[in-house]
């Protein structure tokens, strides 16, 4: 894929505006080559079962493990996708579609929900699933005791129950018309229970492909599930999952045909990398989002001019233009990308204004600032090259910024949440109320910066009960605004999806829910 077609499916999926496609195209030397394709008109045969898939993942590290409650990015996700079931699942369109549940429905506030299990699906040890595995599942997320990174997304749940033979009621503390989407995310598969509990360090899944090894940040090595009840999905024979986390190494690995696909490309080669025989260049908008994390429990960050100063010191266009090199638009410090239902339009942009980052230092009595600030490119591709253009925009402003360059063995586990400044990046939630609950609301698992405000989780709250669609998005306005004004994340850049694919593989419109084709690429790429 080139860049003008790459910039024409961009519009396509409404990531650009006829404006940007207008500009950017031109600089391209492509005129007014409006597009009116997707991926919906590339060649697309029939899918064929066989052969075995190498996929080069720029994620994993030794500290990964089978529990779905410590499910980070990368392996863990595709893990979980291809291993496990999911009541509820996500597809190429970003619609809900059955899973393990075959249907569902809710009452008339969506305080109760029932879900009616497929029958006749078996683990891949050959256990029947039941209801009870559903509920064990998650619970597991669930209580006082639980370590899960998801279990903020379980708070609402009040009480879960099997009905007859294959029915679970949900009941929830209030209405929340997003219910299903929750049920949809990777941390919440569906494993075989025993005596009310599930045992997740054995692998035991009932999804598209069983494990045959596992080595953590190294390998996974997966074998097509016989058993599935799904026929029209899981193509290939058998998948192995290597972890390149170095992207120089990842690229070599495609161009040499060691690998037939790899995730986060290096952007800064991009355009060389689809100019090779033989390689496809995949770009899908989406939520993907890098940030800044401050620990705003820690000082000098428990001041928000501090955070405002920050904010204001960093240049986004220049990030977009030379760490995503156009494959991406610019953020707002705030988790909610612009094609997302309730993003907030009318929220105003905050420019690069050094002489307003000054302004901020005065407010909270400095002159100047030094601060340190981790980054590596296990946290993004580009993040130290990102950390050091922000460190050239800050000096401006009076901000000296110190690059801590940190080693990408081990970044999530001993960097993230861990030093007070850090590079991330957040592939997005589908839903508004999923992305702000996992990583805005107070004591969430996964707040990284650490934030609390109380009129924030109130509208959290209320928001995800409200049926009422204008009331509801107003509510998310505002939250939106309160992270961009008060909130401890730098968001410069919202960064599309670019993987690269053999073009032996065949597939169908690509997801964007997720990276790599909404992380559902084991079971539905084939080979042509």
């Amino acid at each position: 894929m080139n860049k003008l077609e790459i910039l024409q499916t961009e519009f396509a999926q409404g990531a650009l505006s006829r404006r940007d496609f207008l500009r950017r195209s031109a600089v391209l030397g492509a005129g007014l080559a409006l597009p009116g394709l997707g991926y919906s008109a590339m060649a697309q045969a029939t899918p064929k079962k066989g052969g075995t898939l190498r996929f080069g993942l720029g994620h994993g590290a030794t500290t990964d493990v089978l529990d779905p409650g410590k499910f980070t990015n990368g392996m863990d996700i595709a893990l979980s996708f291809s291993v496990h079931g999911h009541l509820i699942e996500i597809d190429n369109k970003t619609a809900l579609q059955a899973g393990v549940a075959e249907n569902w429905s809710a009452s008339d506030d969506a305080s109760q929900w029932t879900f009616n299990i497929r029958p006749g699906i078996t683990f891949h040890s050959g256990k029947t699933l039941t209801p009870d595995d559903v509920v064990a599942s998650i619970n597991h997320h669930r209580g006082e005791g639980s370590s899960s990174a998801a279990a903020p997304l379980v708070t609402e749940i009040e009480d879960i129950r099997t009905e007859g033979a294959n029915a679970v009621v949900f009941t929830l503390k209030a209405g929340n018309a997003d219910f299903p989407f929750t049920l949809s995310d990777y941390h919440f598969p569906i494993g075989p229970s025993k005596d009310g509990k599930v045992d997740w360090d054995s692998g035991d899944g009932c999804g598209t492909y069983k494990i045959e090894n596992y080595e953590p940040g190294v390998v996974l090595n997966l074998s097509r599930n016989p058993g599935h009840w799904d026929e029209n999905r899981g193509f290939f024979d058998a998948i192995e999952i290597r972890s390149i986390v170095d992207p120089n190494a990842r690229t070599s690995a495609m161009v040499a045909g060691d690998v037939d696909a790899i995730d986060k490309v290096d952007l800064k080669t991009a355009g060389l990398l689809g100019r090779k025989p033989g390689i496809n260049l995949n770009s899908v908008a989406g939520t993907q989002h890098y940030t800044f994390a401050m620990s705003s429990n820690q000082d000098p960050y428990t001041d928000n001019n501090i955070r405002q100063a920050l904010k204001y010191a960093v240049n986004r266009e220049e990030m977009v233009e030379k760490i995503l090199h156009g494959y991406g638009v610019v953020g707002n410090d705030h988790p909610i990308g612009p094609g997302q239902r309730y993003f907030n339009k009318d929220l105003k942009q905050t420019p690069y204004d050094p002489d307003k980052a000054k302004w901020h230092l005065k407010q909270a009595g400095l002159d100047s600032l030094k601060i340190d600030l981790s980054a590596a490119d296990a946290a993004f591709g580009g993040a130290v090259d990102a950390a050091l253009l922000f460190q050239n925009s800050a000096r401006v402003g009076g901000i000296d910024i110190n690059v801590v360059r940190e080693p990408n063995d081990g970044y999530w586990s001993d960097v993230w949440m861990k030093k007070p400044f850090s590079a991330v990046y957040w592939s997005g939630r589908v839903v508004e109320d999923a992305m702000f609950a996992t990583a805005y609301q107070s004591g969430a698992s996964w707040n990284d910066t650490f934030w609390s405000n109380a009129r924030f989780d109130e509208l959290l709250l209320a928001a995800r009960a409200e049926l009422d669609e204008n009331k509801r998005r107003d509510m998310y306005y505002e939250m939106q605004a309160l992270v961009n004004q008060d909130g401890g994340a730098v968001i410069p850049m919202f960064a599309s999806y670019v993987f690269a694919t053999s073009d032996k593989i065949g597939h169908g419109d690509f997801g964007s829910n997720w990276d790599v084709d909404g992380q559902r690429w084991t079971e539905r790429w084939w080979f042509n």
